[in-house]
């Protein structure tokens, strides 16, 4: 019964979510920002920048779908722009973001400003769900479940204290230990192997945040270093802790790997003791070492490569050479390069810290268990 429960749950949110992100496209975000549609290119020019990149002007008809004007045919003069490097290429039917302004003498001017992208990732995210479904079946259904829980977490709980003034860093500590218990405990059950998995985690958790705190204020990070952040100077009625936003960053994104590689763990030893009882804690405590041993690695280079792809444009100014001011040396103390290096190497800690913890308290209550 509870299994059918899930699953009805699961398949409204598979019916829902699409049609709600569908749906935003029917409304205007203001009374100057709107959807639209591509008609008709009336005329197209190439035109070569400076440095040799060649861009597609272009003059456009557009049926606005959205906004007072709804269903108006309005014309987007591309050519007449003088600046074309943020320029997209459009074709008859691509849906557009339009922004309506004024000029000097009164006139409405309509301006493309981005494409529409709200159906492509409803579709990708359904295919991701049905692919998780048919795949890990009944397990993956409630990896789903707890994916939208984390993300109900961050969203009504984490963000608005945030903006209301609260430290960043303890309502991620706080909201973390909400996802943990939950997922954990959802995933797992309630069992002996659950309760020592969510104590290794709180115990790295504990382990990681005193590091986090102790070296970014050793190495005086503001946590104002990328745009994103300054974007939010002045935007909130509460003045938001950066340093603060830095760490809870950090915290989640350890707690993103930490669960996989403590359940694999306890899962181990567990597993170990099964296939010899007469195993002593420093058997299974040596065994499971091993095998943690091998996870690690693959562990630790897929958080680094997480982090690398998301910071690569960082990482192409260490192939610059074009003086010393740009040394590697200098690139490295920049602070957005920092606080990268920051991230990977504190959730490696995290990685290497959980191994012997989780592992040291599954050997100890399995080894005494009959």
């Amino acid at each position: 019964m509870n299994k059918l429960k899930y699953l009805l749950l699961a398949f409204l949110a598979l019916i829902l979510l699409p049609n709600i992100l569908l749906a935003q496209e029917s409304q205007a975000s203001n009374d100057s920002l709107f959807y639209a549609r591509v008609l008709e290119i009336l005329d197209e020019r190439d035109t070569t920048t400076d440095n040799g990149v060649i861009n597609k002007q272009q003059n456009i008809k557009l049926l606005l779908l959205s906004g007072p004007e709804k269903d108006k045919e309005v014309i987007y003069q591309g050519i007449d722009q003088f600046s074309v490097v943020s320029q997209g290429y459009y074709q008859v039917g691509d849906k557009v973001l339009v922004n309506k302004s004024q000029t000097e003498d009164g006139r409405d001017f309509y301006d493309i400003t981005d494409y529409v992208r709200l159906n492509g990732l409803a579709y990708l995210f359904l295919f991701f769900v049905l692919l998780v479904i048919v795949i890990a079946k009944w397990k993956g259904l409630k990896a789903l479940l707890s994916l939208f829980f984390s993300v109900l977490v961050i969203m009504k709980f984490m963000i608005p204290n945030i903006l209301t003034g609260f430290n960043p860093f303890w309502v991620a500590l706080i909201g973390a230990l909400f996802i943990l218990v939950f997922i954990i405990y959802f995933t797992e059950g309630l069992n002996k192997k659950s309760n020592l998995a969510v104590l290794s985690i709180v115990l790295v958790l504990i382990s990681v945040g005193m590091l986090t705190v102790f070296f970014e204020a050793y190495l005086r990070l503001s946590g104002m270093s990328n745009e994103e952040s300054m974007l939010l100077v002045g935007l909130t009625e509460q003045a938001i802790n950066f340093r603060g936003l830095l760490l809870a960053g950090i915290l989640l994104g350890t707690l993103g790997v930490l669960d996989d590689v403590v359940i694999s763990q306890i899962s181990a030893v567990e597993e170990l003791k099964k296939a010899n009882a007469s195993f002593d804690f420093k058997h299974l405590y040596t065994s499971s070492i091993n095998i943690g041993k091998s996870h690690l690695a693959s562990m630790i280079n897929t958080l680094f490569l997480a982090y690398a792809g998301a910071a690569l444009p960082l990482l192409i100014l260490f192939s610059l050479k074009t003086g010393q001011w740009l040394s590697p040396s200098l690139v490295v103390n920049n602070e957005m390069i920092a606080t990268e290096i920051l991230r990977t190497l504190v959730g490696s800690i995290g990685i290497l810290l959980a191994v012997p913890i989780s592992t040291y308290l599954a050997a100890k209550y399995f080894a005494k268990k009959s």
